[in-house]
């Protein structure tokens, strides 16, 4: 073969490589982080402005250090619930706490007093099913009451607007939201508020739980 038929048969075999398609692959999405806790809690533009934020919240280690530096002990119930939290499998979690008067920044969730006071804990799990089965067991001492249960001022599942696995409670005086969503199980509980500022806090939080 002469030099010109060698160069012909190298440049058809370019040209013919030239002209082949090769697929385009892109990278596959990367997911959606999952909201931090101490994002997802209630933050000071989702209470009134007559609440102050409590010492210690965020992280819920920094609100049970507080706590036992006050030397109250309802840092003991929270160090339990927390452990009973991280037993079934949280991550991480935060609470936030909002209130008319000190008193009630270091008094157990839930009690009665005639100060007006928020608070707000989200815990992150591995998994939904993690979640769900934490959220069964109960957030803070707050387990869903056994179905067909009829307690006034109660209501449980897709009527509470926080989805199935969820209940709430409204009474005058104390007024709770308990629910899971995705990985997250959140609580809320509010002292002497109205019922709009219980239903905005807890439609604050809901859309952060991805």
């Amino acid at each position: 073969m002469t030099r010109f038929a060698t160069w012909l048969v190298v440049s058809a075999v370019l040209i013919g490589c030239q002209n082949q398609t090769h697929p385009v692959f892109s990278p596959a999405p990367s997911p959606t982080p999952h909201t931090a806790p101490t994002a997802a809690i209630l933050q000071s533009g989702d209470v009134p402005q007559t609440l102050s934020v409590c010492l210690g919240s965020g992280p819920i280690d920094v609100y049970i250090a507080t706590l036992a530096g006050s030397g109250t002990p309802v840092a003991d119930k929270a160090t339990s619930a927390w452990a009973q939290l991280i037993n079934e499998g949280a991550r991480a979690g935060a609470i936030s706490i909002f209130a008319s008067s000190t008193t009630s920044c270091s008094a157990e969730l839930g009690s009665t007093t005639n100060a007006k006071s928020i608070a707000s804990v989200v815990a992150q799990f591995g998994d939904e099913g993690e979640a769900d089965r934490a959220w069964q067991s109960g957030v803070f001492g707050f387990a869903p009451p056994p179905a067909g249960e009829l307690v006034p001022g109660l209501t449980r599942g897709p009527s509470t607007g926080l989805g199935l696995s969820s209940f709430t409670y409204d009474r005058p005086s104390v007024r709770l939201a308990s629910w899971r969503r995705s990985v997250f199980v959140a609580l809320v509980v509010a002292g002497n508020l109205d019922l709009n500022t219980f239903k905005a806090a807890t439609a604050a939080i809901d859309p952060r739980l991805n």
